[in-house]
């Protein structure tokens, strides 16, 4: 769904909120407002934050399997994604020398050594995964399957990212090394795409050995870029999927196809589908066949959602609290409470978790926030998250930041003296969110350092996969073409 149209003085208003955040950012980082982007520097909050989110993964996952929690501190099980950006988030740590190398080959082995070795099979209990993918959520002690969750195809390919990012990385002509990378290519390589592909050629969301494959099959537009990529890029053709797999990907498109705020451009209502796949994956530059009629690239199309999002918040619909020019973002996060509530006099849905998001296809927004949404959109446009980021910090940070970085989400309209299902209520503040979750810690160190020196994306370049994947999906330009 559109927003109404804007009218002049909202449109100039818009232009000389863009203009001042520009400059807020330029000045910020100390680079001339035209080239803030090229420069690549930072305020020191974002090095702070980078640590601190980089000890998340460091400090909470297991160390004997790697296996990263879904969220902390609230006790947890392991999500596969988590691990996935773990896995891309000990080079950088290395990088950044917060970690020795020796450190990250260390638990980068302990966990490909993990999931290389742990059971696969298509009975209901006691596996890992079957076909070569892994179930969403497993044991962080046992590794197993969690309660009767599903197989995850897309969360398979979240932890692929990692494991061929960590076999890009560690190149050296040594012993465990040469492992890091022999096991990635194992892992990758038993994917059975084909398998998943039930409703061919579409790769189906899940599977459970009670049930069978989920219905719902990775169509339109959302974070299963990646997904394709790698099934298009596997070294095994029984396992690949060919470019019919992308064209028939890319065709139910259109659907999702918007102009909000006059922002053309293929949408989602939350950011995260906007920012996943580009943590391993440069877009810039190169374009698929449907990306070459609308005349730009999907880095530019998630810039147009990201700033989207910023004319949103500017607009704000609801009234929130807090929601402005520097106060945005809007994503799959946490939330306060299950209930229909009365704000600003209209019932609103509240929700625990949930995929917020403003934009094109049905979307829901309760005034929640979080800051993964702002900070992991860094690289599209830096111009108005170093400003929202900062905002962040500075109004919010005695309750929103702490020993990871931000917590994963806030709501100052919400001051409801009612029962919680999550997080607490701080007066005067509002909501913040009790727990870090994995999945939005990691776009947030991963894009930062993508948008301070292209680190993954650079590394990734040079990953067979992904250049294959990318090739038979039939994408050109660019650093493709070099």
């Amino acid at each position: 769904m559109r927003g109404r149209p804007p009218t002049s003085t909202e449109v100039t208003m818009r232009q000389t909120l863009s203009a001042l955040t520009l400059a807020l950012a330029s000045a910020l980082a100390g680079v001339p407002a035209t080239s803030a982007h090229a420069a690549n520097a930072l305020p020191p909050l974002f090095d702070d934050l980078q640590e601190r989110t980089f000890r998340f993964f460091w400090e909470t996952a297991n160390p004997a399997n790697g296996l990263v929690p879904d969220r902390h501190p609230t006790p947890s099980f392991s999500s596969v994604a988590a691990v996935g950006f773990g896995l891309t988030a000990y080079p950088i740590g290395v990088e950044r020398g917060w970690i020795t190398r020796a450190q990250a080959r260390e638990r980068t082995l302990a966990t490909l050594r993990f999931f290389r070795n742990a059971p696969q099979g298509d009975a209901p209990a006691g596996m890992t995964g079957y076909k070569g993918f892994f179930y969403h959520f497993l044991d962080m002690k046992t590794g197993q399957r969690y309660r009767d969750v599903e197989l995850s195809t897309i969360d398979t390919a979240l932890f692929l990212g990692g494991a061929l990012f960590a076999q890009s990385y560690f190149d050296r002509e040594d012993p465990q090394e040469t492992e890091i990378r022999r096991l990635a290519a194992e892992i990758y390589a038993r994917v059975d795409w084909q398998w998943a592909a039930h409703n061919k050629p579409a790769v189906a969301l899940g599977w459970k050995p009670e049930e069978g494959f989920n219905r719902y099959d990775w169509k339109g537009y959302n974070e299963a870029m990646l997904l394709y990529v790698l099934a298009l890029g596997s070294p095994k053709p029984e396992h690949a999927l060919g470019p019919e797999a992308w064209q028939a990907w890319t065709s139910t498109y259109e659907r999702s196809w918007a102009a909000p705020y006059d922002r053309p451009h293929l949408t989602f209502p939350s950011l995260f589908v906007h920012q996943y796949s580009h943590v391993w994956i440069d877009f810039r530059g190169i374009r698929d066949a449907y990306m070459q009629a609308k005349g730009f690239d999907y880095f530019e199309n998630s810039r147009r959602a990201t700033l989207a999002q910023r004319d949103y918040a500017v607009e704000n619909p609801l009234k929130c609290k807090g929601y402005g020019a520097d106060m945005w973002g809007i994503t799959a996060s946490d939330g306060p409470v299950d209930k229909v509530l009365d704000w600003q006099g209209r019932k609103i849905p509240f929700h625990t978790y949930a995929a917020r998001g403003m934009g094109g296809l049905p979307h829901h927004d309760d005034c929640t926030l979080a800051p993964t949404a702002a900070a992991s959109a860094l690289p599209f446009a830096p111009e108005i998250v170093v400003p929202a980021v900062v905002a962040m910090k500075e109004r919010y940070g005695d309750f929103i930041y702490g020993r990871y970085g931000f917590l994963d989400s806030f709501n100052p309209s919400f001051e409801y003296r009612i029962k919680l299902q999550h997080g607490k209520v701080v007066p005067g503040k509002g909501w913040v969110a009790d727990d870090y979750l994995g999945i939005d810690q990691g776009p947030i160190l991963a894009m930062t350092e993508n948008y301070r020196n292209d680190f993954v994306w650079k590394l990734m370049r040079t990953n067979p996969a992904i250049r294959t994947g990318l090739l038979r999906a039939g994408f050109t330009g660019g650093w493709l073409d070099k």
